[in-house]
């Protein structure tokens, strides 16, 4: 266009610009018509002066949708501005935030505002100049220094580092005259969370999975009313609510906030534990995968939670992945349910790794509570923030049936710190008892 300007007399140079202008003015009108008309209530950007829109809900009512619209209207309505998109992992903006699904901002732009992505520089930049860059809350010092006019925050109760991330992000949220972030987020009782909601400059939106019935499958809402309804995780999962520590709970947010920490010390011993699933269908547990270390003070570190929804191969993969990355000692798994066949599961992945089988001779009550009583002494410390895992911890019960995340975390404390005699496999070497006592 501006060659054409450059050959056109300034008149018709002129009344060729507004023409543009006006029809992309109209354009516009019509794509914040489009998906205002067609958003409820909730999901539009509240009146006022607010700082911050947080709209925590269930699964499905909308959240990506909304958050990629806004950040759409705001790209188009303000020529030239910055705006940070912020998700758990690299992985989780590109994948749900940007390019995936009907609802990311590439497939809810249209064709005459379509932006130009640049995966390897992180960042979508618009017909008009406006861009919107990418991080992560795993790396929050990559937020140390950008300037931003608007943020959109996805997910941030399942940040691994939410304060420090939310902190580098508002330092930077200096441009314009009015710098705003919007929310996008599944409840959890985090301190962030609750801070945010205790400021006078947050507007909070709760709604649920069912207010978005009309755009969810039947067989999908008829799965989550029979396996959720009238449950805690539904609750949460569902409806949006931020739930309270469970009562007669052997582990509260209170005891994991106070041990938390964001890096660790050099460490003496490193393992994976593993909880396996007992079968693969998509009714199927999760297989449990985490990664604990202990240092020389007999000190305990929650370091990663891995676990994922997968076949005995993929979750045999990030084991052995896991084990190598963090250079462990060994990988722990129960083998209550599968024996031999999970050593044998692991070892097609690689049969060098060493391997410790821990068999479930006594209740799931009696293994968690020696491990719940490390916390209350203050001897685990979680690195980081682990959304769901921490959700298990606080609202399990003796007597229910124990989830996955929580059921790998005590084997590993108690491979670390408490000892337990079991059998061990290194390599092709023949089985050896052995009593480890805190190391």
């Amino acid at each position: 266009m501006g060659s054409l300007l450059a050959s056109l007399s300034p008149q018709a140079a002129n009344a060729l610009y507004r023409e543009k202008v006006r029809r992309a003015q109209t354009r516009s009108q019509r794509h914040t018509l489009a998906w205002r008309s067609e958003a409820r209530a909730k999901q539009l950007p509240p009146a006022g002066d607010w700082f911050c829109w947080m709209i925590l809900s269930g699964r499905g009512f909308g959240k990506t949708w909304t958050g990629a619209n806004y950040v759409i209207e705001r790209a188009y309505t303000e020529p030239g501005c910055v705006i940070a998109l912020i998700g758990q992992t690299k992985a989780d903006v590109r994948d749900t935030m940007v390019e995936l699904g009907d609802s990311c901002i590439l497939k809810q732009s249209p064709d005459w505002f379509m932006p130009n992505y640049e995966p390897s520089k992180r960042r979508l930049v618009w017909p008009n100049g406006s861009v919107a860059i990418i991080y992560s809350s795993d790396e929050p010092g990559q937020l140390r220094g950008p300037q931003h006019h608007y943020a959109w925050v996805d997910e941030l109760a399942k940040f691994r580092y939410p304060d420090e991330t939310w902190d580098m992000m508002e330092f930077g949220l200096r441009l314009g005259e009015h710098p705003r972030v919007l929310v996008t987020t599944t409840p959890r009782p985090i301190p962030l969370i609750k801070k945010l909601l205790g400021d006078s400059k947050t507007v909070p939106v709760t709604g649920s999975t069912f207010e978005n019935e009309a755009n969810l499958a039947p067989h999908f809402l008829d799965r989550l009313r029979v396996k959720y309804e009238g449950t805690r995780i539904g609750r949460q999962e569902l409806y949006g609510a931020i739930l309270d520590d469970m009562p007669g709970a052997l582990w509260n947010r209170a005891m994991l906030e106070t041990n938390r920490v964001t890096k660790h010390p050099d460490l003496r011993r490193i393992v994976v534990a593993v909880d396996p699933a007992v079968t693969d269908n998509e009714d199927s547990n999760e297989t449990g995968i985490v990664v604990a270390g202990i240092d020389a003070t007999g000190h305990g570190y929650m370091l990663d939670d891995k676990t994922l929804h997968g076949s005995p191969r993929e979750w045999a993969s990030q084991a052995v992945a896991q084990y190598h990355a963090r250079k462990a000692d060994r990988i722990v798994a129960e083998t209550n349910n599968g024996g031999d066949m999970i050593e044998h599961t692991i070892r097609t992945v690689d049969k060098t790794v060493a391997f410790k089988q821990v068999h479930a001779s006594r209740g799931k009550h009696t293994r968690a509570e020696p491990v719940a009583a490390l916390y209350e002494q203050g001897k685990i410390h979680h690195v980081g923030m682990f959304g769901e895992l921490e959700d298990q911890l606080c609202s399990w019960t003796p007597g229910m049936d124990s989830p996955d995340r929580l059921d790998a975390l005590v084997w590993a404390f108690t491979e670390l710190m408490l000892g337990k005699d079991s059998t061990v496999r290194t390599g092709n070497a023949p089985k050896v008892l052995v009593n480890y006592r805190g190391g």
